[in-house]
């Protein structure tokens, strides 16, 4: 698809040679944004788009004029994806150490450094700017500062640094309220159906995690889904809200225990202090709820929000891949069948956990990042399995493919390619309707 000339000022591309040190080489082009572009050996000798080699920069961080990603087919050959359907493996919880600062990893870059030291600088000051914090935070939060900015940016704390630590205070005192107040009306004839299903749902979360099966652990997210559900008749609980408590609580958890994100898979929560335990629990049940504001209309009755995203996923990649959308037709899958759980569970069943986790600091960047960019996210999704999906000439190998695909070795890198195609199909449809309808 062919972009109309931006009126905007000119940016340019930017190419490197494998190995090079050398200042890249700009090249003008007023179609695409100024991204660090290599050529890839194994791609043959196609462009790769990134920036760096974790992240890709965000839209505000480019700087002005119309401008879109260029996204080369390339990108799809050089993540190397398996080409049989396996049966997976226990998944590590955050880290590939080429994806952490971890131990045993190698030292953190100047840039890393700098982009620290500027959340450092945000986070620091009496008022917070949350237009900068977004601004930096597309590209990827730091693990350092990425528990102190989901609060924020969810809009669980306020951005004057002195009311913090207040509001912290009053919400967890409020979330604890609301357990002794709720928690027991659970074997109610009223509500017991609700705590059955939920107490069903609870062991098959991340059942291939060992933190998520500890009986401590399960007792937290029963009370934070049960107290949820109460206080939203209009929806209830809904399978699928149990995933969404999972990347708080990680994310929270290594940050009020001093816990490196990859070690907490098998960390005993038991052994931590109750106050400690309560405060991961508070903070996990109000960002959660922060989340689910802005897409409860997916958990409402025949949950319309879910059935509209399907069927707009569905008339976006009959615009920019005709070719699956006919295969899709030919053989018969309907996007329901694979792409409810995809909106449902916003991709988390089909990701790392790591993945989820850098993939929602995006989202928390963005504007309406849960209920509108996701959608821009799952066709980049599917279309990155496009010779996958073109290759299975039946309806069941299809289906098996859609909902078993190989990302268990995605990490960060992955992640951004997939986050910057999903920008550029935003920048041309989104912000674009006439391209967007036949």
């Amino acid at each position: 698809m062919i972009l109309p000339e931006p009126s905007g000022p000119q940016v340019h591309v930017y190419w490197r040679s494998p190995g090079s040190e050398q200042k890249p080489t700009a090249r003008p082009h007023s179609r695409t944004v100024s991204l660090a572009c290599r050529t890839d050996v194994r791609a043959s000798k196609r462009p790769l788009w990134f920036h760096s080699s974790l992240s890709v920069l965000s839209p505000t961080e480019v700087g002005g004029g119309s401008w879109a990603f260029c996204f080369s087919s390339a990108v799809r050959s050089s993540l190397q994806k398996q080409q049989s359907l396996p049966v997976r493996p226990i998944i590590p919880l955050v880290a590939r150490i080429s994806d952490q600062n971890a131990s045993g990893a190698p030292p953190m870059t100047v840039r890393e450094k700098n982009r620290l030291d500027k959340f450092k600088q945000l986070l620091a000051s009496p008022n917070t700017d949350l237009e900068e914090l977004r601004k930096h935070s597309w590209s990827g939060i730091p693990r350092e500062v990425r528990p102190i900015t989901w609060r924020l940016l969810s809009g669980y704390l306020p951005a004057n640094k002195e009311r913090r630590e207040l509001v912290l205070r009053r919400k967890r005192e409020e979330y604890f309220g609301f357990i002794e107040q709720y928690y027991h009306s659970r074997t109610d004839e009223h509500f017991k159906d609700t705590y059955r299903q939920i107490h069903i749902d609870i062991p098959r979360t991340n059942p291939l995690i060992p933190l998520f099966q500890q009986p401590a652990v399960q007792e937290v997210f029963e009370r934070i889904l049960f107290i949820w559900a109460i206080r939203h008749p209009a929806s209830g609980y809904v399978q699928g809200i149990n995933d969404l408590v999972t990347p708080f609580f990680v994310v929270f958890l290594s940050d009020l225990t001093d816990i490196p994100e990859e070690h907490v898979e098998n960390f005993d929560v038991a052994m931590l202090p109750l106050d400690t335990q309560r405060n991961i629990e508070a903070d996990s049940f109000w960002c959660m709820s922060k989340l689910l504001d802005g897409i409860q209309d997916n958990y409402t009755f025949a949950q319309p929000g879910i059935q509209n995203k399907v069927k707009a996923l569905e008339e976006l990649v009959s615009r920019i891949d005709v070719d699956i959308h006919n295969h899709f037709k030919k053989y018969e899958v309907e996007y329901l069948q694979f792409a409810f759980r995809w909106m449902n569970n916003l991709l988390m069943r089909e990701l790392p956990l790591r993945c989820t986790i850098r993939l929602w600091d995006t989202y928390q960047a963005e504007a309406e990042g849960f209920s509108h960019f996701h959608l821009y996210v799952c066709a980049a999704f599917l279309i990155e399995w496009r010779k996958e999906i073109l290759s299975m000439v039946d309806f069941q190998g299809l289906l098996m493919l859609l909902q078993n695909l190989p990302t268990i070795h995605w990490g960060n890198e992955e992640v951004g390619l997939l986050l910057a195609e999903a920008y550029r199909l935003k920048y041309m449809f989104a912000d674009a309707p006439s391209h967007y309808k036949r």
